[in-house]
């Protein structure tokens, strides 16, 4: 009973209970600051050369991920400021509804966009023909669009009875009824739990799906060895390099998307109890629009392409040392002191005066 009165009090309280803004304001600032930062990077790359369907998706994403952190964030910093809890801010509970409506509409626009990007590569490298010859930039607008249509149309229902934003402690979070008593807001629940499920296990499918192309792709260039080939092998090596660049990426998205939204999806399913329980899966989900940013900041091109490049000279470099040492042992004699390195190279094979070959 002492559960139910606390939880009571936190949905209808007025005022702020506890904690302090310092948090928030952090989370808030990097937030800002890292999808900043990853938009001027995404900008610098346009103007170097045209952007791809793949720039495009994450552009949206980098967006999505910093509408969604000043839609929310900045109330949560005037709560605190202001001592008043989102429902104090406004009896009719605009603000409250707002805040819930971000939470839901951001995180399944973000995880929907994800799979969209784990779509793209899938099909460029399964299905390379449809890839170029139906998919564009403008397919990517198009999906865009629909995303957030269909997000928002879902994301509204709680409005109409269907499903119920609540406020939890200490006055400062709105978001799903994550324990209703009513059918149809648990209905809801599922509906959305299971949507954000089901893009993980697609998002992470396709991901496993460009591991084996990619490397079918490197053994079908190892495997060509004429010279016309070869030349052919250098284009497929950059090739597989930029391939690996935007898995890199979109893994280390996905990972973090899984580790946000994961805890939610548990919480939805198995009705949790509320409380500071019930907010830990709020501060996951809140967390992965600064996470996700700074992924793309650290994972840019050249870190990926350095880590590929050196990986394939240390492979390379291995059995043609051997091969060489096996067929001139000489090159890796050591050269009598007062010689420069490979001096002893150059008298045997070019006949100076005292070599051994004079």
């Amino acid at each position: 009973m002492a559960s139910d009165a606390k939880n009571v009090s936190c949905q209808e309280r007025l005022d702020v209970s506890e904690g302090s803004p310092t948090t928030s304001a952090i989370m808030f600032s990097a937030g800002v600051l890292g999808n900043v930062v990853a938009l001027i990077l995404l900008e610098i790359r346009r103007r170097k050369q045209p952007a791809s369907l793949f720039q495009v998706l994450v552009t949206s994403l980098v967006i999505t991920d910093l509408l969604g952190t000043f839609s929310v964030s900045p109330l949560v910093l005037t709560a605190y400021l202001r001592k008043q809890s989102l429902l104090g801010m406004n009896e009719k509970k605009f603000v409250c509804g707002h805040f819930g409506y971000a939470m839901t509409f951001f995180s399944l626009v973000t995880l929907a966009i994800l799979l969209s990007m784990a779509v793209e590569r899938w099909l460029s490298l399964g299905h390379p023909y449809f890839y170029e010859k139906r998919l564009s930039k403008r397919c990517g607008y198009i999906t865009i669009a629909l995303i957030y249509l269909l997000c928002a149309l879902f994301c509204v229902t709680p409005f109409f009875g269907f499903g119920k934003y609540i406020q939890y402690c200490p006055g400062t979070w709105c978001f799903v009824d994550m324990n209703p008593s009513e059918t149809n807001h648990k209905v809801f629940n599922i509906i959305y739990a299971t949507c954000l499920l089901v893009m993980i296990v697609c998002t992470v499918l396709c991901n496993v799906s460009v591991i084996y192309h990619l490397s079918l792709m490197y053994r079908r260039r190892k495997a060509h060895r004429s010279s016309i080939r070869r030349q052919q092998g250098h284009k497929r090596h950059r090739s597989i390099a930029k391939e690996v660049e935007h898995l890199v990426l979109l893994g280390f998205m996905t990972i973090a998307f899984v580790i946000c939204s994961l805890p939610l999806v548990i919480h939805l399913y198995f009705s949790g109890q509320e409380g500071k329980n019930g907010l830990i899966p709020l501060l996951f989900v809140s967390v992965n629009p600064i996470i996700d940013p700074w992924v793309f900041i650290i994972l840019s091109p050249p870190v990926p392409r350095l880590l590929w490049d050196k990986m394939c000279k240390t492979i390379k470099s291995k059995p043609t040392q051997e091969k060489v040492r096996s067929i001139h042992p000489v090159l890796y004699q050591k050269s009598p002191p007062g010689d420069s390195e490979g001096g002893s190279f150059l008298k045997v094979y070019t006949g100076i005066p005292g070599s051994a070959g004079s």
